[in-house]
């Protein structure tokens, strides 16, 4: 099954010496030159995470509309925006005006977030959720922007505007056609995989599910893609899903690659407490490129999948992370029918 192949990177930065990025600057910058030397490798994507009040990517808006401007194919996305920070008529806005300068290339992941930096932190950004309940605010927001993205007019329009209206009720400008079939939901279980399919969203699911019944992991993601389809046929939505996973990925193919991720060989799925409830992480895989395509051969989540977002390690430099999409590309894809 041929697959679209992308890379999601955190965005961290960290002002030691040992960094490649020492500041917001240096990471946003290498940001756009990754999705350049992606799309020039003949990668399909390049996604980047969102966390607030850390050293890390955080306003995902002017960074699409760079990496945009600076690429001309490869798709750019988000893995994920957390929704309870969110004003779904701002998020439309900044959305539309940015897939309108890449071209109609954006692929934005949103969710309910992950365990935050800050107590509340949505609350800072002036969102208080109705009984305490985040995760239903969050969804919420999802819906709101959703019925936003159909371009329809819902604002009643001043009778005396200071520039010409057109006729009847306003709707969110700039709009982008299309942009609605290209947002995701980034599900953590399978229950919320499923009222993702409900909603019309696409289904982005990543080495962490907020649930274990002791199955493997990429056996545990893959009946949650199942969920999802079905859950996607029943609802009778026109048009077929996408589905993407994310695989921290690594060939052992040159001295430096040991020494970074030698260690990583025997890497095992790993069960934890994540919110007060049971949640399990999936493997790295590094290894020889032999190796690595039997273990990803037996990955029923990723054989599942349409789309493969490597997660990289960007403290590490452009090149190297160009290195490591370059040698999944090359030693490992075609073997697998990916390319």
């Amino acid at each position: 099954m041929k697959k679209n192949i992308g890379f999601l990177s955190f965005g961290h930065w960290t002002p030691s010496p040992h960094s490649g990025t020492r500041s917001a600057a240096d990471t946003l910058l290498q940001s756009i030159e990754l999705a350049e030397a992606a799309e020039e490798l003949g990668a399909d994507g390049a996604y980047f995470r969102v966390h607030h009040f850390a050293r890390q990517l955080a306003s995902p808006f002017p960074l699409l509309a760079a990496a945009g401007a600076r690429t001309s194919r490869i798709e750019l996305g988000t893995g994920v925006i957390d929704m309870r920070y969110e004003n779904p008529l701002r998020f439309a806005e900044d959305a539309g005006a940015a897939d309108l300068i890449s071209g109609g290339r954006l692929q934005l992941g949103i969710s309910r977030g992950s365990p935050e930096q800050v107590v509340e932190g949505y609350r800072h950004f002036g969102f208080e959720p109705a009984d305490g309940d985040d995760a239903a605010m969050a969804r919420r927001h999802a819906r709101d922007l959703m019925e936003v993205l159909r371009g329809e007019g819902f604002a009643e329009p001043n009778p005396r505007p200071m520039f010409p209206n057109p006729p009847g009720l306003l709707r969110i400008e700039p709009h982008s056609p299309g942009l609605r079939e290209r947002i995701w939901w980034g599900a953590g279980s399978r229950a919320t995989a499923e009222w993702a399919a409900e909603q019309g969203m696409n289904l982005m699911s990543s080495t962490l599910l907020t649930e274990d019944t002791g199955v493997p992991f990429h056996r545990l993601q893959a009946e949650q893609i199942s969920r999802f389809r079905d859950a996607w046929a029943a609802a009778g939505h026109p048009r077929e899903p996408r589905v993407s996973v994310s695989r921290s990925i690594f060939p052992l193919v040159t001295d430096e690659d040991h020494a970074y991720f030698g260690t990583q060989t025997r890497s095992q799925d790993q069960v934890g407490r994540l919110e007060g409830g049971n949640a399990r992480f999936g493997k790295t895989y590094a290894g020889e490129p032999e190796q690595l395509v039997r273990d990803l051969a037996e990955d029923e989540a990723v054989a599942a999948a349409d789309t493969l977002l490597l997660t990289v390690p960007n403290q590490l430099g452009v090149a190297y992370n160009a290195h490591v999409i370059e040698s999944v590309l090359t030693h490992v894809a075609p073997a697998l029918g990916w390319r």
